[in-house]
């Protein structure tokens, strides 16, 4: 830490008078203030106020988009999320893009992952063998097949509402299934939400964000680029017996 008289010894553990000191007192002045001080550069970068992300001991701060300071941990949450936000609307852009068969194959491919649909192969030919009646696909609920979940899936830009998924509802029932699947790339109406919350049928809706994160999630169409491992200091280790 330098000062405008003052020099830092950390190794000696111990203050040393620098050049400007030596020289104020030479010059012997009857007092030394504040405005005294004020014709010294050293004194008046002292006293002004500090850069972003520096402290007076020089040590780094991080600070917010709200100019509120952080830890690194902290720091470094929000950077992830941030990248996750960034991917996610990434993936998004690409889902809506993406030929319908492509669609089709991310969609059996992430609910693989998740653990349904028994194999991938399985997976595969449950999906896209039906079309009717507002379902496009059957897969096993587990491995042993105990239950099968019915599939919708809809690459659309315009929000779905409660007709559409009235409508799956009524494929479901004329199935007598109990339980379904609806994704797609854009979102779901207020009215949409409320309405599978009252039917007795069970109707999961996956919209564009949500199944842009899970396959962030599950691992697919993503790959990893760097992984951090942050650690702390393991206090039983120290810890005598």
């Amino acid at each position: 830490m330098k000062k405008a008289g003052l020099l830092r010894n950390p190794r000696r553990g111990y203050f040393q008078i620098t050049d400007r000191g030596l020289s104020v007192l030479r010059d012997g002045p009857a007092e030394i203030d504040v405005k005294y001080l004020e014709r010294f550069p050293e004194f008046i970068e002292f006293r002004s106020p500090k850069k972003d992300g520096v402290t007076e001991e020089g040590e780094e701060s991080i600070a917010s988009d709200s100019g509120a300071s952080q830890t690194p941990n902290e720091a470094l949450e929000l950077a992830y999320e941030r990248l996750r936000t960034e991917l996610a609307s990434e993936i998004l852009q690409t889902l809506k893009g993406a030929d319908p068969s492509l669609f089709e194959n991310i969609v059996v491919e992430l609910l693989v992952k998740m653990g349904y649909g028994g194999s991938r192969k399985d997976a595969g030919k449950a999906i896209g063998r039906s079309g009717d009646e507002g379902i496009d696909g059957i897969i096993k609920e587990d491995h042993l097949g105990l239950d099968n979940i019915y599939i919708q899936a809809k690459r659309w830009d315009a929000t779905i509402g409660r007709p559409e998924i009235q409508k799956f509802a009524g494929a479901l029932q004329g199935q007598r299934a109990r339980k379904g699947i609806f994704i797609t790339t854009s979102d779901f109406s207020r009215e949409a939400n409320e309405y599978v919350s009252k039917i007795d049928s069970k109707i999961v809706l996956i919209d564009g964000k949500s199944l842009a994160r899970l396959m962030i999630d599950f691992g697919v169409g993503v790959t990893s680029v760097a992984i951090y491992e942050v650690k702390k200091i393991d206090s039983d280790y120290f810890a005598e017996d």
